[in-house]
């Protein structure tokens, strides 16, 4: 014989069992970084590295005077300032450098901006932090951190941090829309409503 508390918890279990295997499938992509609880989707930094690095290198000519590339890309994130910040490898190549090639390092803030129709998180405002250039002193310096600047903030206005996708922003029959994006110290949380 069966002690009906025992019973009950056997049909609860089995019934709860069964809930979870039926909505497991569709739901499991859609609750990697949701919280049903805040209504909030979270992505870590290493997550949002692991996207950044595939769009590198990133190359543009200038007026075909400068051809400058970045590469390397290292993604902090400034939850004070709620910035994004993106540090790069970046090289100057001109026929009128000598050497025809410079290398240095570039540091760029950038806050967030939501685009619906690609789903994504993208880079805008870029701003130039920091740019140093290896061997360079100078007048020279200054130029070319004043060009290099310019077209990284070019290049980089609008690139995609995190691209959603639509099973992301769904849970059941509800499809969420993109709030508030803040920046925390290891991610970012957007709020879902």
């Amino acid at each position: 014989m069966t002690h009906p508390d025992l019973a009950s918890r056997r049909r609860l279990l089995t019934s709860g069992g069964a809930l979870l295997l039926l909505g497991a499938a569709p739901l499991r992509s859609a609750w990697a970084g949701f919280n049903f609880f805040t209504s909030e989707y979270t992505a870590s930094r290493e997550e949002l590295q692991a996207q950044v690095a595939k769009k590198f290198p990133l190359r543009q000519s200038a007026g075909g005077l400068l051809d400058v590339t970045l590469r390397d890309p290292r993604l902090d994130l400034d939850p004070g300032a709620n910035r994004a910040m993106l540090t790069t490898a970046v090289t100057i190549a001109s026929p009128f450098l000598n050497p025809s090639q410079v290398g240095g390092q570039l540091a760029v803030s950038s806050m967030l901006r939501y685009d619906p129709e690609t789903l994504s998180l993208r880079l805008d405002q870029p701003r130039a932090e920091r740019v140093v250039f290896d061997g360079v002193g100078g007048q020279d310096a200054v130029r070319l951190q004043r060009a290099g600047a310019a077209v990284a903030q070019e290049l980089l206005q609008g690139q995609a941090l995190h691209t959603f996708r639509k099973e992301d922003l769904t849970v059941g029959r509800k499809t969420y829309e993109i709030g508030d994006i803040t920046m925390l110290a290891d991610g970012i949380k957007v709020q879902l409503k």
